[in-house]
């Protein structure tokens, strides 16, 4: 920093002189060669407090301030990159709760779904020997229908041709070959009926 400033100083010293030969043939008094060494003086005594108040004073607190900010800053980035690193890791936790999750609830959906399908087919075959057993008993008592309706049909066959029978010839006739006639009548018409 010091070999820049005193370049600076010879590179403005060197145009200052070659700007004062030229504007001492204009008259200019303070470029006049007698004020020279005083001026010069006052020029290195100005630059020379400003260089040493910049140096001692100033720059201390700039370039203070400077390291004060990169550390904050390589903080601030340390920090976002914990920070960073943390959220990561909450996220491929969050993503594995997910699906952990999703996981058991499929599982749990299967297995309800299974028990409920267990419980339809259970309640199906159940309700199907119910049914096989409604129509067995119906079954029952339509042949118990058959048999107790053909014997009252039959009773009432003779009893009303025995009426029919009395009214016509005006006699009784007997009842066990009236009867004897209708059952055959009547197993012949079962017969008929049921196709034998």
């Amino acid at each position: 920093m010091l070999k820049k400033i005193i370049f600076q100083f010879l590179a403005l010293s060197l145009i200052f002189t070659y700007s004062a030969q030229s504007a001492e043939s204009g008259g200019m008094p303070q470029l006049n060669p007698e004020f020279w060494i005083s001026q010069i003086f006052w020029l290195v005594l100005t630059f020379g407090l400003l260089f040493i108040i910049l140096s001692k004073f100033i720059l201390p607190k700039i370039s203070n301030n400077l390291e004060t900010r990169k550390s904050q800053i390589l903080e601030n980035i340390e920090t976002a990159d914990k920070q960073r690193e943390e959220t990561e890791k909450k996220v491929k936790e969050f993503d594995k709760i997910i699906n952990d999750t999703k996981v058991e609830a499929k599982n749990y959906f299967n297995s309800e779904r299974q028990k409920v399908l267990d419980d339809i087919n259970n309640k199906r075959l159940s309700l199907e020997k119910d049914i096989e057993k409604e129509i067995i008993k119906a079954e029952k008592e339509i042949d118990q229908l058959k048999k107790t309706s053909q014997e009252k049909v039959t009773k009432i066959a003779i009893e009303t041709s025995s009426d029919l029978v009395k009214q016509l010839i005006g006699e009784d006739i007997n009842k066990s070959s009236l009867s004897a006639i209708v059952e055959d009548l009547s197993k012949k018409e079962m017969e008929k009926h049921n196709g034998i």
